[in-house]
């Protein structure tokens, strides 16, 4: 659930440079990022010949992913490190963002763990686990005696 305050366009009567210091820093778009939870949203879907999982982290580069396969868990994780300055007027103002998350998927015994691609496109990382040739769909047409 979301809390969101409301003030109504109302100001402080006391003093209202001190609410309009306040709610500038509260408000900081950056600071209220640090608290939202990071983790990507996943689409999962099961074709004939593989499996597909997608996930959207828009901003990252690839080199920024790390993809592990330990025994038939597969594991997606990130990592951004940002660092900004702004000394332009008489204050300083450092910033240091780091956002990280690890997706962890438990494959099914029918993929096949050697062939596993990942493709980085658009800010939604695909990933394809192509499923082994005994788990394929089989159709065949059965002759009625």
């Amino acid at each position: 659930m979301t809390l969101v305050k409301f003030n109504n366009g109302q100001k402080n009567a006391v003093n209202p440079w001190f609410s309009d210091v306040f709610d500038s820093l509260i408000n900081d778009s950056r600071l209220n990022d640090r608290f939202i939870n990071k983790i990507p949203a996943v689409n999962i879907a099961e074709t004939e010949n593989e499996f597909h999982i997608e996930l959207a982290v828009p901003g990252l580069k690839k080199e920024d992913f790390k993809i592990n396969l330990d025994k038939n868990v597969l594991s997606v994780s990130a990592e951004k490190k940002v660092e900004n300055v702004d000394e332009s007027k008489k204050y300083s103002k450092r910033e240091y963002s780091y956002n990280s998350f690890v997706r962890s998927f438990t494959l099914p015994e029918t993929a096949d763990q050697a062939k596993i691609d990942a493709q980085y496109n658009d800010g939604v990382l695909s990933l394809s686990v192509a499923k082994k040739e005994e788990a394929k769909f089989q159709s065949r047409e059965i002759a009625v005696k």
